[in-house]
């Protein structure tokens, strides 16, 4: 919008200039009200520092536009405006103003650390870690209003494309060509297990051993592909006891003893939705991670895209049970 305004302005008034429609850039427009401010050309192109002969062009361009002649020049006495000039630069004053105070808005907005972040999100466990990272961001003395929405992982990038989003967290192993990311964490597949399971006592387990017990598979974009491939890729049949569209389901119907299942991050509890307990297992198999990632625009980033970047690389950044991970101790 600012770089259209700063090309060109479209001028059309119905009541000073009936029917009349025009394009005259914003720089002779400066041009034009500056010489008629000073009263004089010469004084005009000092203050612009540009050469007389540029403002005395711009002039002209203006009333070739309007079709009317809008000031007087003579040598000695300089130039002046007309009636119908007159009303022409007050207009063309405004405009410049105008123009100037769009600028300077979008210059605060750039840099404020207060507004609006609207944050689109995939990642099935991010109730886990979005919140903490939101409370300990928003900067204090600053008016945030903070927008969620939870969406799959081809729409979090498609409304960060569209600018619905500021920032998107996502499965980059997906990521679209003109999405631009840091990632943030790679988290390894694990073997969810409840408490009293047989795997529950071992530090790790395997996937062919896993691919022994029912599965209850994470149904989601990316997600259901991913962990049939993991099975795919070392040619084990598996037994499915049920599909979920949702973390906490899947964790549920695992709590309750429907089967086990692999997924990628956990939460801080050890608890489902209804009561039972549950374990994470590491996988001892090389197998490929998913990839946490923050998704915005790196060319243009508002100071609160910046300032909610940092805090999520901060979060990931530090060791700890925070991270929602499950890995394999060294020497297990």
């Amino acid at each position: 919008m600012f770089e259209c305004m700063k090309n060109r302005l479209k001028l059309s008034t119905k009541s000073d200039f009936q029917g009349l429609s025009m394009s005259v850039s914003l720089k002779t427009m400066e041009y034009f009200t500056t010489a008629l401010r000073h009263g004089s050309i010469a004084k005009g192109a000092a203050e612009l520092n540009i050469a007389a002969s540029a403002v005395g062009a711009a002039i002209d361009q203006v009333e070739a536009a309007f079709d009317l002649t809008l000031t007087v020049r003579q040598r000695s006495r300089g130039i002046t405006a007309n009636a119908s000039g007159r009303l022409v630069a007050q207009k063309f004053e405004r405009l410049l103003e105008d123009y100037a105070s769009v600028l300077a808005e979008g210059g605060d907005l750039k840099q404020s650390l207060s507004g609006a972040l609207r944050i689109g999100y995939y990642a099935p466990i991010a109730p886990a870690f979005l919140p903490p990272i939101l409370a300990s961001f928003v900067p204090n003395g600053h008016d945030v209003t903070l927008h969620r929405t939870e969406c799959d992982n081809d729409s979090a990038q498609e409304g960060l494309l569209q600018g619905r989003y500021d920032a998107i967290l996502f499965v980059s192993e997906d990521v679209r060509p003109a999405v631009d990311f840091d990632a943030l964490i790679e988290a390894p597949a694990y073997c969810l297990v409840p408490e009293g399971h047989p795997f529950a006592g071992r530090t790790s387990v395997t996937l062919a051993q896993i691919a022994t017990q029912p599965l209850i598979v994470l149904n989601r974009p990316v997600a259901g592909a991913y962990y049939q491939s993991l099975f795919d890729a070392h040619a084990m049949d598996v037994t499915i006891a049920a599909y979920a569209n949702s973390t906490e389901m899947v964790r549920s119907l695992v709590s309750a003893g429907q089967g086990c299942a692999v997924l990628n991050m956990q939460p801080l509890t050890q608890q489902s939705y209804c009561g039972a307990s549950l374990v994470g297992i590491a996988i001892s198999d090389p197998l490929p991670p998913l990839t946490l990632s923050i998704g915005y625009d790196k060319s243009r980033p508002r100071r609160l895209v910046r300032h909610f970047v940092d805090a999520c690389r901060s979060h990931f950044a530090q060791t700890g049970p925070h991270q929602c991970l499950v890995t394999q101790q060294p020497g297990a």
